[in-house]
């Protein structure tokens, strides 16, 4: 684990930050390890480990504002970077239904732009929501109880970003 990114981290504050199962540090160390025991490359892995920096449409602390994008780029790498805006930016509601399909339309809840994110953004996307969630449902039997089938039922939709690992994991987790 890059440590210098995790004592950013720490001075962000994100080890104070209550998360299910922890607090916010914990629960991106531990995405980053679920994307890891899945082959992730190392961009997606930083994009695991920082991937609430903005905010998220279901996580509305942010531990940097988003003028600030140039800053986090210069430490885990543009690629990265963009992997984690591109999460951040996701309107669920208006994404996630056509997700799975290679034209459909991603909105940007920052900007309200709409467009449809190159493969292997997509993918990316894909797969770190995947590890997200399955990481809350891991640590919250509540959060998995009330969320489990709706999260396999999307993850299904997704199935074709998924890599192999990360849907056996979705069944696992979500299935029984």
């Amino acid at each position: 684990m890059p440590d210098h990114v995790v004592a950013w981290l720490r001075e962000l504050g994100a080890d104070r930050v209550p998360h299910p199962g922890g607090t916010l540090l914990v629960h991106l160390v531990r995405v980053r390890q679920l994307l890891a025991s899945w082959g992730a490359r190392p961009e997606l892995r930083q994009a695991g480990l920082c991937h609430a920096f903005y905010g998220t449409d279901g996580f509305a602390t942010a531990l940097l504002p988003l003028a600030r994008r140039p800053e986090l780029a210069a430490v885990i790498g543009a690629e990265a970077e963009e992997i984690v805006y591109l999460y951040a930016s996701c309107d669920r509601a208006a994404s996630y239904p056509g997700l799975g399909d290679g034209t459909a339309s991603f909105r940007d809840r920052f900007t309200g732009r709409v467009h449809s994110p190159a493969p292997q953004l997509r993918r990316d996307f894909a797969e770190l929501s995947a590890a997200n969630e399955l990481d809350l449902a891991r640590t919250d039997p509540a959060f998995r109880a009330r969320w489990g089938a709706g999260l396999l039922s999307l993850f299904g939709g997704f199935r074709e970003l998924l890599s192999e690992p990360a849907w056996r994991e979705c069944q696992a987790v979500l299935g029984g």
